[in-house]
């Protein structure tokens, strides 16, 4: 897992770190349509990219915060984390859940209504190193067993075709943040500054961010937090949580 020198938010204080590895510089503005995105990029074979739902005695984090705590504990700290997936009322993940290879929750497949229930969802999954997006029923025909996936719907883009429910017209616009995996690999989050349709949301990671499959995580909720560019929300209550994750150096 590597090091990285930086200084690491942990509710409203900063601690200053003295690392070995170079500075990562993994967020960045990108324009798109008329309006600005934070896109933010890793490399899954180098970073660890992890699911998180409850701490230890079963209960939800809700917050980067409460998450940061609890990795402190075991010389651990968050690089970057976002809301990652939808959920219950309780918290709970309305979709698959896995983590360190643990289904926490199964995968969704139910009739419904929502975002989440605008077929094709999708699931969002690291293992071995790689990571990837795929459309849920593709997912679940693949057999993969991942260390950590998260589910949630609908699929922006699949393998480079839009959803097809999405209009260039639309009118309606949230925020909303989302995942892609390029085609070399590496895994890309983005939240919009400002609300924005689905249409744009979608054409943002297949033209710009050169992801052929990227899954929608959430409207409204989407949460970053992101210290290096001195990102903390912490207006919604949060489910499930994806997060990148380092040693403190001993």
């Amino acid at each position: 897992m590597p090091l990285f020198p930086k200084s690491v938010l942990v509710g409203a204080a900063f601690l200053s770190t003295s690392l070995a590895e170079p500075a990562l510089t993994a967020c960045r503005d990108v324009s798109h349509l008329g309006e600005t995105y934070i896109a933010c990029s890793f490399d899954p074979a180098s970073i660890d990219i992890r699911l998180y739902n409850k701490d230890q005695a079963g209960v939800p984090f809700k917050s980067f915060k409460a998450l940061s705590l609890e990795l402190r504990h075991r010389d651990e700290y968050l690089v970057f984390a976002m809301n990652g997936g939808m959920y219950h009322e309780d918290l709970s993940p309305v979709g698959l859940h896995i983590e360190e290879g643990v289904e926490r929750t199964p995968l969704n497949t139910n009739a419904g209504w929502g975002n989440f229930h605008m077929l094709p969802n999708g699931v969002f999954y690291v293992a071995d190193g790689k990571a990837g997006v795929m459309a849920a029923e593709a997912y679940r025909a693949a057999g993969i067993r991942p260390r950590f996936a998260t589910q949630s719907g609908p699929m922006l883009v699949i393998d480079g075709a839009l959803h097809p429910r999405f209009l260039p017209k639309s009118d309606s616009l949230k925020t909303r943040n989302g995942v892609g995996v390029t085609s070399s690999g590496e895994v890309v989050f983005a939240v919009s500054k400002r609300p924005v349709r689905f249409h744009d949301f979608a054409t943002l990671f297949r033209d710009e961010l050169g992801c052929p499959n990227a899954l929608f995580l959430d409207g409204t909720i989407s949460s970053l937090y992101a210290p290096e560019i001195n990102r903390n929300d912490r207006l919604f209550p949060l489910g499930p949580i994806i997060a990148v994750v380092a040693r403190f150096p001993r």
